[in-house]
């Protein structure tokens, strides 16, 4: 499994992973830093993020739960090198996303805001500082 950039080629794919209009993916991979999970020549999951002042917001995260371990690896090392936190909104009943935040040392960090009625906890990385 290669973790990789993501190209503008890409986005159909990402498209069918989250359910989202290609155009919007096509977006997301010019607007954020998208890293994706190529295993022999198919994308299985990929994380997006983009830094703010002290905090890199993860925007979307999918794949399995350790594939989503591994892909987080990707913006807690450049939060790790800037000494920044990473942040994550997680819908409460998406139980394999809470699973690889967990594996991958996040704690949670409170409630998060609703979106269209559905209920969000506010996942946090630190550092050690």
């Amino acid at each position: 499994m290669e973790i990789r950039d993501a190209v503008e080629a890409d986005a159909e794919r990402l498209a069918t992973l989250t359910g989202a209009p290609t155009d919007v993916m096509r977006n997301l991979v010019h607007d954020r830093t998208v890293r994706v999970a190529d295993g022999e020549g198919e994308v299985e999951g990929f994380v997006s993020y983009d830094a703010r002042e002290t905090t890199v917001h993860v925007t979307q995260l999918e794949g399995e739960p350790e594939l989503c371990r591994r892909l987080l690896e990707e913006p807690t090392r450049f939060a790790d090198r800037e000494g920044m936190d990473v942040e994550l909104l997680v819908p409460n009943h998406d139980e394999t996303t809470k699973t690889a935040l967990e594996d991958a040392d996040f704690d949670e960090y409170g409630p998060g805001p609703r979106f269209d009625g559905t209920h969000t906890t506010r996942y946090r990385w630190q550092p050690d500082r």
